[in-house]
């Protein structure tokens, strides 16, 4: 019984710190959200495609040299190039073949090939499954310019 009451204070604490963070909110804002297999990310907000086109991602050679925009291009960073969307731009990119989307920043001009629209980061690749195809057929929606 002793040993409850001075332990009594530290439970107190544990479970009022519990009941707090189960209350936050936990919906993130950051850039770097991915989304998975046709989740929607307003509540079925219809959303407009602004270009439909081929999609290719960064090679490793990229890795630590400076964007368009000045930032460090990362592999492991949600980035892509467009030819012409300002830098900051984000935009949702979805694989139309397999639905799969994800969530990207422009920072970077590109890609350089003709018949391409945009060129992702690797991580942003590997979350659409396009590594294995190198090029896909995509469609890219802006979310906030």
């Amino acid at each position: 019984m002793n040993f409850l009451r001075h332990k009594a204070p530290l439970i107190f604490v544990c479970c009022l710190s519990i009941l707090i963070l189960s209350c936050s909110s936990s919906k993130k804002t950051s850039v770097s959200k991915s989304i998975y297999d046709n989740e929607n990310t307003d509540d079925d907000k219809i959303e407009e495609v602004y270009q439909e086109g081929i999609a290719s991602y960064y090679s490793s050679v990229f890795e630590g040299k400076t964007t368009s925009s000045g930032d460090i291009y990362s592999g492991n960073e949600l980035t892509a190039a467009h030819k012409t969307l300002p830098f900051g731009t984000i935009v949702k990119v979805r694989n139309l073949k397999n639905n799969r989307q994800v969530l990207v920043k422009i920072n970077d001009r590109g890609p350089s090939k003709a018949n391409r629209i945009i060129d992702l980061s690797y991580k942003a690749a590997e979350i659409l499954d396009m590594i294995r195809d190198g090029i896909v057929r995509v469609e890219i929606i802006i979310i906030k310019k």
